[in-house]
């Protein structure tokens, strides 16, 4: 199991460049209602930096054109900063090559391709595919379609009281029938952390390929695929400080090229005629038609802005606010806690007495505060705490103490309008 970060006093993180990072998010300089906005739901979707938006607006104001195809300026300035942010990805996440990373419209389309494109000529009746509970929908659905396409069968493996999963259990399932095993790496709904790279190799040792939904944990936690050893991740652009509508997916190199097209169109090809196409290589042979060129280029500038911060500092200062907005969230008496996992990142959902999570987030927005409620795309895990939705408050390292704080206010305000 991986172990929990330790308990880290202010002193030992870097926090000042950290906490100047704030006014680089021009989104957050601004009032909600007449108050202060807090920002506390980056696990839908986080906000941008300038240079992000500068990045995009330089695209769109002076470089628009095609990418690939095109002989002049304007198209060579768009290939270049295009392929430039692959190759920003390759670093970001330890990949090998370039090959091995396509461009998606987010984790959603990189789960399907794989599950349309690597698994189902592999899946049949008797087959299975591996999810656990904690998963978004994104990372069921997909299976469940191939499965219905194919007559295999989805099984799910069990969570426990506090939101973590049960490890043991899920090894057990992990037998001679199973195709494949699809993984978060950090739950959108409770931000329990995975031990991905544990129960990677166990797969392996099984046989069994491994994809990881990385969408939350890109943002907040250092990522090695190469370190974890799984055959796909996926990532989405907007979860990590870029603009939506972009992702990625990482796949090992020979399951990649063993793996027909997702899509067929444009620029997946080397030639095309009426008696037989062929592709191209890698890794253009999974991104047919014209792309979100300027999503890609401000991931890549998400990325390289990242960098500047250190993905270590982001670690750390997101988890000593974790740390403290559980603490000050359980000092209130009619909150419950809903995922408690001793090793978590960045996410906390809760419910305040019996009142409705919409309620509770309708109060907040009136006093600036921004947090998400519902069922957060996380269907069965609200079932298996019997509650309709959470009010979820997530983090990101632009965030600070003063944020927390303004939730417990507006909190108080929930408290008095319901007689709590």
């Amino acid at each position: 199991m991986t172990e929990p970060l330790e308990q880290i006093s202010a002193d030992d993180i870097p926090l000042r460049d950290v906490a100047a990072c704030r006014a680089d998010f021009p989104t957050l300089d601004q009032d909600i209602n007449g108050q202060q906005l807090t920002y506390l739901d980056s696990a839908a979707s986080s906000q941008m930096p300038q240079s992000v938006i500068d990045a995009i607006s330089q695209y769109q104001s002076h470089d628009h054109a095609n990418v690939h195809r095109g002989v002049h300026t304007l198209s060579h300035r768009a290939t270049e900063a295009y392929e430039c942010a692959r190759d920003a990805v390759v670093e970001f996440i330890g990949a090998a090559s370039r090959a091995e990373v396509i461009l998606t419209s987010g984790t959603t389309e990189s789960i399907n391709l794989v599950a349309q494109s690597f698994a189902r000529p592999k899946l049949g009746v008797g087959s299975k595919i591996v999810i656990t509970h904690l998963e978004h929908h994104s990372n069921i659905v997909p299976w469940q379609l191939v499965a219905e396409q194919t007559g295999a069968e989805v099984v799910v493996a069990p969570i426990e009281e506090d939101g973590d999963i049960d490890v043991d259990k899920l090894v057990q399932l992990l037998d001679e029938s199973v195709t494949i095993l699809a993984i978060a790496h950090v739950s959108n709904a409770l931000g329990t952390v995975i031990p991905v790279k544990q129960i990677t190799a166990i797969a392996h040792e099984r046989g069994i390929p491994v994809l990881v939904d990385g969408a939350q944990a890109a943002p907040h936690i250092e990522v090695n695929v190469r370190d974890i050893d799984c055959d796909f991740y996926a990532l989405s652009a907007h979860k990590m400080f870029g603009p939506t509508g972009v992702g990625v997916l990482y796949g090992k190199q020979h399951l990649l090229e063993a793996m027909p097209p997702y899509q067929g169109g444009g620029d997946m090809i080397i030639e095309v005629r009426f008696d037989g196409t062929t592709y191209n290589d890698l890794p253009y042979k999974f991104e047919a038609g014209t792309p979100n060129i300027s999503g890609v280029i401000g991931l890549g500038a998400a990325i390289a802005y990242l960098n500047q911060v250190g993905m270590k500092n982001v670690a750390e200062h997101e988890h000593r606010l974790l740390q403290y907005m559980m603490e000050k969230l359980a000092e209130i008496e009619s909150v419950r806690l809903v995922g408690t996992a001793r090793n978590k990142a960045s996410v906390q959902s809760f419910m305040l007495g019996d009142v409705h999570p919409h309620d509770v987030g309708t109060i907040l927005d009136n006093q600036g505060v921004a947090i998400r409620t519902g069922h957060h795309c996380a269907m069965p895990v609200m079932d298996f705490f019997g509650v309709p939705g959470t009010a979820r408050a997530s983090l990101a390292f632009y965030n600070n103490s003063g944020d927390i704080d303004r939730l417990v206010l507006a909190l108080s305000k929930v408290q008095q309008i319901f007689a709590l």
